[in-house]
């Protein structure tokens, strides 16, 4: 049998239960990502023995009611929060989410059958080794996402499991078999009765893994909580710098980035409004003048649906609406922009608009390297301190009082003089910026 090295945590957890009478087992996404070879983030644990029996047995732990009705209780052992969980039958799901209620069973087969798939149906102890009623253990070695019994069932118990199938393909390299894919397919509608942050959750987990297979097989899916991306399919760009339609370009380019979220997020939309801006001129050229701003106003829509931070939403909205802005190895446009959107931001606009560039047409991958260029020259102004913002600046606003100006003319004035040093006319030096600033409101006058 499989042997795993269970947290002592989970394993003071199912001995106590054992010396109790009861059974117990790890079971779910723990056992899988044991077998996967990847450290598992939490673990469940599910017992023949009913809510009153757990705590009674797991007495002198601290124990939580986060889920009693269902027959769950989080202990915390070894100070990690473990759910454990009665065998259950659950009942009729009439909302896409939970049963109505559920039914307390001694057989572990009717806890597992009840559950998605089969690579999360498998169940273990250090007593017997893993529990495989339906096949997972094969599945997961064949690389297999497969519906325990009739997926239409599955699915319309809990919707959100369509997009989970979807998220452990990408997440795992995983294939979704056939008749769960067609499935998936089928009852796609039913995300419309999730809520924004079920789906939100998953849509991240999955834009992080190795996604590009997913968005493409099932842009359907996707098209449900975002209907702009189901116009990208087959939306030629008639362009010499696009030899793909919308939607491939979009894939492509977040397959191209590094799976960060919010670097994968504004992949995914900063196209999204190119099929509404498409013009076309008499030449046959395709054009889309002002898609930026239009992708912007989708995307903030999509974030504002699925509730997503502000701090995410506006992070990606940002670099969204520049993401075709011009970025060239010049050391004073590159001053100004660090100085405008911050380090971070800007190096985030570089790879962005290098993932952009290296999903259009080959001979147009050429800009790739201005943009390395410009990284390059922005590390270096960063490394030697050069001034590029109010805050390096060698005066500041009592320097400026001090010659006799009040108010937003002291602003004013202090932009000006970095604008003076941004562009090499002046030295970052109190005296020189100040005797600038006198010998430029002489000339005015």
């Amino acid at each position: 049998m499989n042997k795993f090295d269970l947290p002592e945590g989970v394993e003071a957890i199912i001995e106590r239960l054992y010396e109790c009478g009861y059974e117990a087992y790890a079971v779910g996404g723990c056992v899988r990502n044991f077998m996967l070879g990847t450290e598992p983030k939490d673990y469940d644990v599910t017992t023949s023995a009913r809510p009153e029996e757990i705590k009674q047995a797991l007495e002198g732990f601290r124990i939580i009611d986060t889920g009693i009705k269902y027959g769950t209780v989080t202990v915390i052992s070894r100070g990690m929060p473990i759910e454990v969980t009665t065998y259950r039958v659950d009942g009729d799901y009439s909302d896409n989410r939970r049963p109505e209620n559920v039914t307390f069973t001694t057989k572990l087969a009717e806890d597992l059958k009840r559950r998605d798939f089969t690579v999360n149906a498998m169940a273990y102890s250090s007593r017997t080794g893993i529990i495989d009623i339906f096949g997972g253990r094969a599945d997961l070695q064949n690389g297999i996402i497969r519906a325990i019994g009739n997926p239409d069932e599955r699915f319309r118990e809990d919707g959100l499991r369509i997009l989970r199938a979807l998220r452990f393909a990408s997440c795992y390299g995983l294939k979704i078999e056939p008749a769960t894919a067609d499935s998936i397919h089928r009852n796609r509608k039913l995300l419309e009765n999730i809520s924004g942050e079920r789906i939100a959750a998953e849509l991240n987990r999955l834009l992080c893994g190795e996604c590009g297979n997913i968005l493409r097989e099932y842009y359907d899916v996707i098209s449900v909580f975002l209907p702009e991306f189901a116009a990208c399919r087959g939306f030629e760009q008639h362009t010499k710098y696009h030899d793909r339609d919308v939607l491939e370009h979009i894939i492509g380019t977040v397959t191209a980035i590094e799976p960060k979220l919010h670097l994968r997020l504004t992949m995914l939309l900063h196209d999204i409004g190119k099929p509404l801006y498409f013009t076309m001129s008499e030449d046959g050229v395709g054009h889309f003048k002002g898609h930026a701003k239009g992708s912007t106003a989708i995307a903030e829509s999509f974030f504002k649906r699925l509730r997503y931070s502000n701090a995410v939403a506006e992070r990606v909205s940002k670099l969204v609406q520049t993401h075709d802005i011009l970025i060239a190895d010049d050391e004073h446009l590159i001053k100004r922009y660090l100085n405008k959107y911050g380090e971070e931001m800007f190096f985030d606009m570089i790879k962005v608009h290098i993932a952009d560039d290296m999903a259009k047409a080959p001979e147009c991958r050429e800009r790739i390297k201005t943009y390395r260029a410009a990284a390059e020259t922005a590390r270096k102004i960063l490394a030697q301190k050069e001034c590029f913002s109010l805050k390096q600046l060698a005066v500041n606003g009592n320097d400026i009082r001090a010659l006799g100006y009040e108010g937003a003319e002291i602003g004013d004035k202090l932009g000006i003089l970095l604008g003076l040093v941004i562009d090499g006319k002046c030295v970052n030096e109190r005296d020189a910026l100040l005797g600038a600033l006198t010998q430029k409101s002489g000339g005015d006058q």
